[in-house]
């Protein structure tokens, strides 16, 4: 973790504070530093010299961005990470806030000079163009010269014009793309606010009906709404404002996501047994103040929320504060109403479907201590609480915890992390627990708390497998769904009551193939096929975003015989609705969810009774309360458990289990039915008979015996870029660079070799795993060979490194 020393000019030393950023020389470029630390002299140790130390230019923070608990976890996530630090305090903060560095040019008196002795036949050329624009403007941006000169051109120009001494090339911050949105209004000023004689005078009818009508609204309104409500012109309040009856000011108005938002009633709800002690290990180590860890293994429907609502409570009655994570933005919606319902404004939320402004003003709540709790994804983790005293993972296990772009981290472990430092109570929560937290509460690092029930002594859902073999036997072809999954939508219906269908693959069909030649239609830049989808009549990469129109005739031979492989939930909900014309039917996944407010209403009108069926990929799995659904069908999950990865098994078992925990949460029973052409995997034997401890016996025998986590620590080493020989040439590097590292043979090394998906956008990737049963001596080995290939002349900029991966694709 590499750090770097400015000199703070006198000018600046007396703002400049640690969290604070700073506008910095960096080589031929400027750039905005954080300020990390702050010395009286130079560490002589580090062989620092005055004339060696730049100086800074600006500081851009009157008062600190990151503030010092962010600054200790971020510290550590690019420890532990190995990644940036810079790059992660940036992530730390909302976007639009992080201010950009630009060129600034300004015309010289020589320029002017220049310009004024050019004559007319050269006035039109480009360079002419840009010291007039200069002269008329004083200043622009580099970006500004370009759109009057051309992108290509502009900074060739620049620099002719600099060596000419014609202008004159300076850097500064960018302005921010968030800030506090203000707003005109105006409040009644009290009565010995204004002369006697003022408060005497007779008022007009347009006065008394702005008077009135900000009484009326407790004796302040915004601008524009007073003109409208009270129906008058902006002349009578300015008459007031002079007689000091009433100020006009600026306030900043808070962009709320929930603004609109219908809360759910906070009915006292009675706490099962299991619920209570759950929730009297969580409080006993809050009241004391100490760090603990604990592992909530719920059931789906044994009221996992209620303990941690109640433990957020106890957290506030202590003056302390709370964070709650949630995997996906897809369990937002609900969760944060339902604690805005119980601890009101005291509740932020975080996620990156926000706007850049409610995203800004959520995260200035939290830093101001107006808000005290706060919910959201896992870029949460580094929101600006102070004196936290509970964190709160829900559904722990799921792998959308992990960022797998730089920085790279894991926000549950990092949560964990900042509840240890911090003194406070973790809770990691789930279902269907990852195998190295519930090897941890086995181990003891994390305590154990069971919720073996539902509520109310509610059944679990009967499960039951449906062996698509037999249909295709029976039909004499592949079938989508079995005649018993079909036969259950109707009876469900006919109830009245709701159903949810799970296929975990968006799209219309999976892949186009020609009849003619055999070719698949692929994507130019990874090594996948196109996802054909019918609404957009277009073939998507899943991976790269590269679009193309469905095509009529094979791109490869020409042939007219274009056939559509596979299904997808879009295909599956078309199925569906012209099998049950009848049904309501919505889908739920990424290509319908793009925009934020629809999602939500789709969830709350499907919890409302107004739609009878979801069908949509893994975001229905999760968190999601519906008392009404009584049925899961489950299209399939043989893809998934077919993927190179050793979690697969355990990613299916929690699909399944955490999708049929959907059914039969309200006083109905529910039922599960899972079509596969696999019915006797461990996975999905353990998922249909809810046997979370039998799937675990299982699978970490096979963690053991092939040496994987919890068993051990992973690393994975991922070599990318456009040039496959160069990559394969720097990945062969790395790896005789690990081996002569390697010295006590505490590592086992594994590649290189082509990553399962060996080209993403654009990139050829090249993957090396380390196994290790010492997680210090594998980073040792991994930094002492970094080190090496560096001098060796590989490519460092093409290398990711993950430490604990938990996507090995």
């Amino acid at each position: 973790m590499q750090t770097f020393t400015y000199r703070l000019p006198a000018a600046l030393q007396r703002d400049a504070r640690v969290g604070s950023r700073l506008l910095v020389p960096f080589g031929r470029k400027r750039l905005t530093g954080y300020i990390v630390a702050l010395h009286d002299e130079l560490d002589r140790a580090a062989e620092l010299t005055d004339d060696a130390v730049k100086d800074a230019e600006e500081l851009l923070d009157a008062e600190p961005l990151v503030t010092p608990e962010i600054l200790e976890i971020t510290r550590w996530v690019a420890d532990y990470y190995a990644a940036p630090w810079g790059e992660v305090l940036k992530a730390a903060l909302p976007a639009g806030l992080n201010a950009t560095v630009e060129q600034v040019l300004e015309i010289t008196a020589e320029g002017r000079d220049e310009l004024a002795r050019l004559p007319i036949h050269r006035t039109a050329t480009a360079k002419a163009r840009a010291l007039r624009l200069l002269a008329d403007e004083g200043e622009a941006s580099l970006r500004s010269l370009a759109r009057h000169v051309g992108e290509a051109r502009a900074s060739a120009i620049a620099r002719e014009l600099e060596r000419a001494g014609w202008i004159k090339l300076t850097h500064r911050a960018r302005s921010v793309l968030a800030k506090a949105k203000r707003r005109k209004a105006v409040r009644l000023l009290p009565p010995e606010a204004h002369a006697q004689t003022e408060s005497q005078r007779a008022l007009s009818a347009a006065q008394t009906k702005i008077i009135e009508t900000l009484m009326s609204e407790g004796g302040e309104m915004a601008f524009t709404d007073l003109l409208e409500r009270a129906d008058v012109s902006a002349a009578p309040i300015q008459s007031l404002e002079r007689r000091r009856i009433i100020e006009v000011f600026v306030r900043d108005v808070r962009r709320d996501p929930l603004a609109d938002a219908v809360l759910p009633d906070t009915e006292a709800l009675d706490l099962t047994e299991a619920q209570s002690a759950a929730l009297r290990e969580i409080e006993a180590p809050m009241r004391e103040g100490i760090y603990a860890a604990f592992l909530l293994h719920g059931v789906t429907g044994s009221g996992k929320t209620e303990v941690y609502i109640r433990a957020m409570r106890a957290a506030l009655e202590q003056g302390r504060s709370a964070m709650m994570l949630v995997p996906e933005i897809a369990l937002t919606p609900v969760f944060s109403r339902r604690l805005r319902a119980h601890f009101g404004d005291r509740v932020a939320i975080f996620h990156s479907s926000l706007t850049t402004g409610e995203r800004f003003d959520e995260w200035s709540r939290l830093k101001r201590g107006l808000a005290r709790v706060v919910i959201g994804t896992r870029s949460a983790v580094f929101a600006p609480v102070s004196d936290l005293g509970l964190v709160v993972i829900d559904e722990e296990h799921e792998t959308s915890y992990r960022q797998h772009e730089s920085p790279f981290y894991n926000g549950r472990d990092t949560a964990i992390v900042r509840a240890r430092q911090a003194g406070a109570v973790v809770v990691l929560g789930s279902a269907t627990p990852s195998l190295e937290s519930f090897h941890n509460a086995k181990s003891g690092k994390y305590a154990y708390l069971h919720l073996p029930e539902r509520i109310n002594n509610r059944a679990m859902a009967e499960a039951e497998i449906i062996d698509m073999r037999a249909s295709f036997a029976k039909a004499g072809k592949p079938e989508i769904f079995a005649d018993e999954l079909l036969v259950a939508i109707e009876e469900t219906h006919a109830r009245g009551h709701q159903s949810i269908i799970l296929l975990n693959r968006r799209g219309y069909s999976s892949f186009v193939l020609c009849r003619t030649c055999g070719e698949s239609i692929r994507c130019a830049n990874c090594d996948v096929t196109l996802t054909y989808h019918r609404s957009e009549s277009s073939l998507l990469c899943h991976y790269c975003n590269l679009r193309r129109a469905a095509p009529t005739r094979c791109p490869s031979c020409a042939g007219k015989y274009i056939y559509y492989v596979g299904e997808g939930t879009e295909q599956i909900e078309e199925i569906l609705q012209r099998r049950f014309p009848s049904l309501r039917i919505a889908r739920l996944d990424r290509d319908t969810t793009v925009r934020r407010k629809l999602f939500e209403r789709t969830i709350l009108e499907f919890g409302a009774g107004d739609l009878d069926m979801l069908v949509g990929t893994q975001m229905l799995a999760k968190g999601h309360d519906f008392p009404n659904v009584t049925l899961v069908g489950v299209v399939s999950v043989d893809a998934g458990l077919a993927l190179p990865d050793f979690r697969s098994a355990e990613r299916a078992f929690q699909l399944i289990t955490q999708v049929a925990g959907r059914a039969g949460r309200g006083r109905l029973p529910g039922r599960v039915l899972i079509q596969t052409y696999h019915p006797n995997h461990y996975a999905l034997r353990h998922a249909a008979a809810q046997d979370y401890q039998g799937f675990y016996e299982e699978e970490i025998r096979y963690r053991r015996n092939l040496s994987y986590p919890p068993f051990v620590s992973l690393a994975s080493i991922l070599v990318h870029g456009d040039d496959l020989g160069r990559m394969q040439a720097t990945a062969a590097e790395v790896r005789r660079a690990l081996d002569e590292a390697n010295t006590e043979q505490s590592c086992r090394i594994l590649g290189p070799a082509p990553a399962p998906l060996s080209r993403l956008r654009g990139e050829h990737r090249i993957q090396l795993l380390l196994k290790s049963r010492s997680r210090p001596r594998l980073r040792q080995v991994i930094d002492m060979a970094f080190a090496e290939a560096a001098t060796r002349g590989a490519d460092m900029r093409a290398i990711n490194l993950e430490i604990d991966p938990v996507n090995l694709m």
